[in-house]
């Protein structure tokens, strides 16, 4: 390709991008050669070449295939020291992989597939356990490639539980089987980005034979576009389309369909017609597993660095919220003993992460529990803490009674007074007879569970 051939191409992504993103991100880049089917580019800086890869990457590759160029993947380098920096695309904030090649006879309009996924995310490093071993055996039986028998696959749960993982996973096993195939990843956000783009430049044909032409599409914190009423309208055909295609569809949210208010019916009726899959909190086994996984990498960069048994117990016990602030800590903690080359003992422990140990260190308060309780059995909190004793009431409100006590610090005059001046004697009677429950009816321990989870989440 000439450098005249890449003015008329920079011209289009100008088009698609706008004037000011253009300006900033495209204009500077200084077009090298096409070879191998690898289109280079010199930046001004490192950070500014990583930008571009994952903000613009996929528009670049876009134009250079309508113009008739065979190109594969992007390479961006720092003036005369280029690097490989494949094209990203959506993924904020996220590591890149080379996208696999385009299908033999593709449109040229086809987008780079596996784009803007994290190496680090693969089914290889997810740590399976019994809250997240149903959601990763939907994800590997999708990430097989074969006839789509779930259409879409929802999975959804809250911050740091694994859904981006399974989803980058999904896609990197599926460019190892089918590199023909592809697969466009990215967020709510930018296809909200892209569908404003596209009407503000009046290029909607483009963009719209753009989502067509995948094979897989996948799209994360599908409850951003909620209440943005042109985004869902163009989202619901995409859906459709894709689908009567038998084309497979992946999307993630951080609840269930049903509960994301401002989303259209038609759509949340759409997102729950395949398979939706519930990733729980985590448990305290599935913690430890994933700081042994993280250990074992890090051993690797950290050859030399002792680790004192009980660590990472305590820290699985303590910081149970979020596998992404977990994983941060034992990194810090990695970093930290290795700078001061000391090792990795409790009182390290206290001293390096005493601010994330504070912050996880939340109080349950009864009023919250009692909340929880009545949402869950859908009463009113009137009801549950009144004088009303039918069983409609009374179950649940030994419920509430028994997860104050067990999870709080609080006496038991202090909860009988807060569940409507109830004696004492009264929460000792209900602990014990949830106790018995407990061990004897299945709907009860599930309730329990689920009622814990949800206040310590």
């Amino acid at each position: 390709m000439t450098n005249e051939k890449w003015q008329t191409v920079r011209e289009d992504i100008k088009g698609a991008i706008g004037a000011g993103a253009w300006k900033t991100w495209i204009e500077p880049l200084k077009f090298g050669e096409v070879k191998g089917g690898v289109a280079s580019f010199t930046v001004p800086t490192t950070f500014f070449g990583n930008y571009v890869s994952q903000n613009f990457g996929e528009h670049i590759l876009y134009q250079l295939r309508r113009s008739g160029e065979s190109v594969e993947r992007l390479n961006f380098g720092a003036a005369a020291n280029l690097r490989n920096q494949p094209v990203a695309a959506s993924a904020p904030a996220a590591p890149e992989a080379a996208p696999a090649a385009p299908a033999p006879g593709a449109p040229s309009s086809a987008p780079a597939s596996n784009a803007g996924l994290d190496p680090r995310y693969t089914f290889e490093r997810f740590v399976v356990g019994k809250p997240n071993e149903l959601a990763h055996a939907a994800a590997r039986r999708v990430a097989e490639g074969g006839e789509v028998t779930f259409n879409p696959l929802f999975l959804y749960g809250g911050n740091g539980l694994g859904k981006t993982h399974l989803m980058h996973a999904i896609a990197h096993e599926l460019r190892a089987r089918s590199p023909e195939k592809v697969v466009l990843y990215l967020s709510a956000e930018q296809f909200m980005y892209r569908f404003i783009s596209a009407l503000r430049e009046k290029r909607m044909f483009d963009f719209k034979q753009m989502f067509r032409a995948v094979d897989v599409l996948m799209v994360d914190d599908v409850q951003f576009i909620a209440g943005k009423d042109s985004t869902q309208e163009e989202f619901f055909h995409t859906f459709n389309a894709l689908v009567d295609s038998r084309k497979q569809i992946v999307i993630s949210g951080d609840r269930l369909p049903g509960d994301m208010k401002d989303m259209e019916e038609r759509i949340r009726s759409r997102l729950q017609c395949g398979l939706v899959v519930d990733l729980h909190p985590t448990d305290f086994e599935l913690r430890v597993g994933i700081l042994q996984s993280k250990v074992e990498h890090y051993r690797e960069q950290y050859p030399g660095l002792q680790i004192r048994e009980g660590v990472l117990e305590f820290l699985a016990h303590r910081i149970s919220n979020n596998v992404r602030v977990l994983e941060g800590a034992l990194t810090r903690l990695f970093a930290f003993a290795s700078l001061v080359g000391r090792e990795i003992t409790l009182d390290l422990v206290q001293d390096c992460l005493s601010d994330i140990l504070r912050a996880s260190d939340r109080k349950i308060s009864i009023d919250e529990i009692q909340r929880k309780v009545s949402d869950h059995y859908n009463i009113r909190l009137s009801d549950l803490i009144g004088p009303k004793r039918l069983r409609h009431y009374a179950r649940p409100r030994q419920v509430a009674m028994y997860l104050s006590k067990t999870m709080t610090n609080r006496s038991l005059p202090e909860i009988g007074r807060r569940f409507g001046g109830r004696d004492h004697t009264t929460v000792i009677h209900a602990v014990k007879r949830i106790e018995e429950l407990k061990g004897k009816d299945a709907q009860i321990a599930e309730d329990l569970e689920l009622l814990r989870r949800m206040l310590e989440a």
